[in-house]
């Protein structure tokens, strides 16, 4: 019984060590290492998209627009404009873009102080009379902004997975010139001296007038935004664009600022009543390219 026990014990050893001795002089496996693929064939050096649009480069965009400012205190401008744009590389464009107000839309902020406003000692200046509220407020005129655009991203956007268009999206970025008009400077004390009567209404009447004499400037401000172009043919695209112009101005027309020695209002419409905005306006236009036939990449010549 023993003696058969031993012998299977040394077969077992012997097995193991030819089955270890069997692996130590077998050849040795190769070493996975990371490759790149070999294409061979018709395909063997060809890049990875081949006659891929060019909408940009070296071409000219003509875009027409709509566009309306957002989120505005008292009046919302309704601009109609466009921009002539130069890209020298598909990710590149050099040009101007402008806008000129058709008309205004007043808030209804506007309309519930014209309507409800209340005039006392402390306010006469900044409403004299609270129907002539709508007359005294700032209103944005025109805006002209040379720029520059980067086109970061382009492909294909899918629509419910059945029509697929081509997009590109985009950043801009430039200095802006905005004509605006705003309630001219007034001086509460001149006038009233002017007025030579100690009665507060007949003070008011002649403050009156002040709420419909308007004076027009240019403000200057970084201009920048982004927009999306989704391409409707080889050179017609529609653009969603946002864009924002920070400038300070007097949106109300009311005296909004106090002297050196804290005293407020300081009975005064000027400069000092210019507070700081982010303006910024949503708009949507067509864009048109010449020439009107795009680039194609990587296409043999004679193709």
């Amino acid at each position: 019984m023993g003696k058969t026990v031993t012998t299977t014990a040394m077969r077992l050893v012997l097995v193991s060590a030819a089955l270890l001795a069997g692996l130590a002089l077998g050849p040795v496996a190769p070493r996975a290492t990371a490759q790149d693929i070999q294409v061979e064939g018709p395909l063997a050096g060809a890049p990875a998209v081949i006659g891929l649009r060019i909408y940009r480069e070296m071409r000219f965009q003509i875009q027409l627009q709509g566009t309306m400012t957002l989120n505005d205190e008292f009046s919302r401008a309704i601009l109609a404009g466009g921009q002539l744009m130069f890209h020298p590389t598909d990710w590149l464009g050099i040009g101007v873009w402008g806008g000129y107000a058709l008309g205004n839309i007043d808030t209804a902020l506007t309309d519930q102080v014209a309507e409800r406003g209340q005039t006392n000692d402390v306010n006469v200046l900044s409403l004299p009379r609270p129907g002539g509220f709508t007359d005294q407020i700032g209103r944005l005129q025109w805006i002209a902004a040379p720029q520059l655009q980067f086109i970061p991203l382009r492909g294909k956007l899918g629509i419910f997975e059945k029509l697929f268009i081509d997009a590109d999206f985009y950043l801009l970025g430039g200095i802006g010139f905005i004509g605006l008009e705003e309630r001219a400077d007034a001086d509460k004390e001149a006038i009233f001296d002017r007025c030579a009567s100690a009665d507060l209404a007949m003070k008011i009447t002649c403050l009156t007038p002040t709420q419909g004499e308007r004076e027009s400037r240019v403000a200057i401000a970084p201009t920048f935004g982004a927009g999306l172009s989704l391409y409707m043919g080889d050179w017609v695209a529609m653009t969603i664009e946002w864009r924002a112009l920070p400038f300070a101005w007097n949106t109300s027309g009311t005296d909004e600022s106090g002297s050196s020695k804290g005293d407020f209002p300081d009975g005064k419409i000027d400069s000092n009543d210019q507070l700081a905005h982010f303006n910024h306006m949503f708009s949507l236009g067509f864009a048109f390219y010449l020439p009107t036939e795009p680039g194609l990449s990587h296409m043999d010549e004679d193709e």
